[in-house]
């Protein structure tokens, strides 16, 4: 049985713009190969953290959304842990209203985000 899952992870900030990208590639990767449908992704880019991790201020932000067996979280998990370049990570299971926020924000390119975002130019421009 599949569940819908959201991760989040924090890179090391002295990576450059590539080395990022390698990061995720990889973790896209290994969701790939463990059968895992990725529904949505985004590159939050560089962000201040809330309080210093690891001696760092800021870190690469990334959020992927998939669909997997809940036996691949433990396997994605470890190789967060593994990988010297992740300082941070939090991966949670979706209930039905999270997906539906979910898919309802805006730059999802769902029904909904379109026709609220038509209204709000709308309001805007009267």
């Amino acid at each position: 049985m599949t569940k819908r899952y959201e991760t989040v992870f924090i890179l090391t900030p002295v990576l450059s713009e590539d080395q990022a990208k390698e990061t995720v590639g990889k973790f896209k990767a290994l969701l790939k190969e463990g059968r895992g449908k990725i529904h949505h992704e985004e590159n939050w880019g560089m962000r201040k953290l809330a309080y210093p991790i690891q001696k760092k201020s800021s870190g690469f932000y990334h959020l992927i959304e998939f669909e997997s067996d809940p036996a691949l979280i433990a396997k994605l998990e470890t190789e967060y842990r593994r990988d010297e370049r992740v300082i941070r990570f939090l991966t949670v299971a979706m209930d039905k209203h999270h997906i539906a926020f979910a898919e309802s924000r805006p730059g999802r390119g769902g029904k909904e985000a379109e026709a609220g975002s038509g209204q709000r130019s709308k309001k805007i421009n009267a």
